[in-house]
């Protein structure tokens, strides 16, 4: 877990500069008291909220994604969510680079709040899109549900944010389900993230680039874990770079 995602989560993101200047990473959340955050000049208020995002975080009983042990391997049911911004090469260049930057951090944040509040798990940062997991580290037995109200939340969130910047915001968003193997971390810094094996986010890509702008596409899978909870439309069979057959979209 990233320290600004975890900010963001709680609306709290204005902090991040602090913490980073501070070296408060997320292994250290746990020690943080009352006394520290007022020493680092957070009002009382913010400091009660952080508090008890941080006694949630210890009362999981789950380990840090970062405590695998070494060479470790884990199967696991996996909803991967893969949202997109629309038309961010066309709103780069019409915007100045210092507003573009500010709406893709509130971009950011929409997503880190959507996800915080289903207990999603935000995997990558690519610039104006997210590659999220459903079911890693944390599992439930309605991840694909929980990803597709997520979905559903971000869409809310980035309508409300076309209100507050001059563009037009829309986003495209894929969710997929299936087995994948989870291995050791990759990476330095802020771009580790645990190797995984398995097509299942690739599929989430594939299914966001057919989505209509503030519309959610989803496989076969992720539709029979649904059941009738939602309501969904049959797209037919949709032809995909890397996968040898059809793969049916709702």
């Amino acid at each position: 877990m990233d320290v600004g995602t975890w900010l963001a989560s709680l609306g709290l993101d204005q902090y991040e500069p602090l913490f980073r200047e501070h070296a408060i990473e997320a292994d250290i959340l746990s020690e943080l008291t009352d006394q520290h955050l007022s020493d680092l000049g957070v009002p009382f208020g913010h400091r009660l909220r952080m508090l008890r995002a941080i006694a949630e975080l210890a009362s999981d009983g789950q380990p840090a994604p970062d405590a695998r042990t070494p060479g470790t391997l884990e199967r696991r049911q996996l909803t991967a969510l893969f949202c997109d911004l629309v038309g961010s090469t066309e709103l780069t260049a019409e915007l100045d680079p210092e507003d573009m930057a500010d709406l893709i951090r509130a971009f950011q944040g929409a997503v880190a709040a959507a996800v915080a509040r289903f207990d999603g798990h935000i995997a990558k940062w690519m610039g104006d899109a997210a590659m999220v997991y459903f079911g890693y580290p944390r599992a439930h037995e309605d991840d694909a549900g929980r990803a597709v109200r997520a979905a559903m939340a971000l869409i809310e969130a980035v309508a409300k944010l076309r209100l507050a910047h001059p563009a037009a915001l829309e986003v495209r968003i894929g969710i997929a389900t299936g087995l994948v193997v989870v291995g050791e971390l990759i990476g330095e810094g802020e771009a580790r993230l645990r190797g995984l094996v398995g097509d299942t986010p690739d599929l989430a890509m594939r299914l966001q680039s057919v989505a209509e702008p503030d519309t959610i596409v989803v496989g076969d899978a992720t539709r029979r874990r649904l059941g009738e909870a939602f309501e969904l439309k049959p797209l037919g069979p949709q032809s995909f770079r890397g996968f040898a057959a059809p793969v049916p979209a709702w």
